[in-house]
């Protein structure tokens, strides 16, 4: 019996498209893996792996252009304090003995992972705003360019738990946490494009959910992580920033216990958040405090204490 040769139907198949896009993966793989541990780099204040997504000189063109952005957007609403304003000057006051240890801490720092002293902040533009609002935040650009919002003080309710937000926020700067963010942006993007390629062939459906659950892996095992990592050096450094500057780093704790009340104490939990939960920061900040202690004795001798009033 004859049997008579089968033909495929429909649509003619594309035999070497696929392997066009193996190759276009392999590229893009290749590329992402060149961006990224070709950003490596000891951080000095740490002595961890960083990976940086802009040099120390475009940070600081970028922190100068959004706090104008900023500035601009405060004068628009009234809520600019002037710089003669008694709280301005009594923040103003603490972020200047907290730039005037940076050189110093920085350099012990370094020295503790046996890296050189860091020289990116040498370039920074340090200057501090003060705006009206009733958020409880501050934050440093990258650059050194702060602000703070008046909303904060109650919160901090003294100048050395204000110290010990503006050292933490500090400290982003100083770790150039946002270039690192940048290089991990991109990492995410370049992931991103290799797997809209490589979905190409599947139903709507289909790469809804591939993406879907790839956006997802990124977000948890990645961004978020990424960002709870930050924070917890921002912590430890800008702990011995403000104990250096002669506040008094015991004060952190019962600050971040305030910072934990607000909105109720409702949060996400921790693998959910850009933050460490509330109770395990407290215990970190806790297990610093003798090297913070230590940081206070050297830089401002025997006994020395602030317990300032809030500002």
């Amino acid at each position: 019996m004859r049997v008579e040769p089968q033909y495929q139907t429909g649509r003619p198949r594309r035999r070497g498209f696929g392997n066009l896009r193996w190759l276009i993966l392999l590229v893009f793989a290749g590329y992402a893996a060149c961006q990224w541990f070709g950003s490596a780099q000891t951080d000095p204040y740490t002595g961890e792996t960083a990976h940086y997504g802009a040099s120390a000189d475009e940070e600081v063109q970028l922190g100068v252009q959004a706090f104008q952005q900023v500035l601009g957007d405060a004068q628009a609403q009234g809520a600019l304090l002037p710089p003669d304003a008694q709280v301005s000057q009594q923040i103003r006051g603490i972020a200047q003995r907290l730039v005037e240890k940076v050189p110093q801490v920085a350099a012990d720092l370094a020295a503790a992972n046996n890296q050189a002293a860091p020289e990116s902040y040498r370039n920074f533009q340090w200057d501090v705003a003060v705006i009206q609002s009733d958020e409880a935040n501050a934050f440093c650009l990258p650059g050194g360019k702060m602000a703070v919002y008046t909303g904060l003080i109650p919160v901090a309710q003294n100048a050395d738990a204000m110290a010990v937000v503006m050292g933490h926020e500090i400290a982003h700067a100083l770790l150039r946490h946002g270039s690192q963010r940048m290089a991990q942006q991109k990492l995410v993007q370049m992931g991103q494009m290799a797997a809209g390629i490589a979905v190409g062939d599947m139903s709507p459906q289909q790469q809804q959910a591939v993406m879907a659950a790839l956006g997802a892996g990124a977000q948890y095992g990645l961004i978020l992580p990424y960002g709870r990592s930050h924070e917890s050096q921002a912590d430890a450094v800008g702990l011995m920033l403000a104990a250096a500057a002669c506040f008094d780093p015991n004060e952190a704790v019962p600050l971040w216990q305030r910072m934990g009340e607000l909105g109720g104490g409702q949060r996400p939990p921790e693998f959910a958040s850009t933050h460490p939960d509330p109770a395990n920061r407290i215990a970190a900040l806790q297990a610093m405090m003798p090297q913070a202690e230590a940081f206070k004795a050297k830089y401002c001798g025997a006994g020395a204490g602030a317990g300032s009033p809030a500002p």
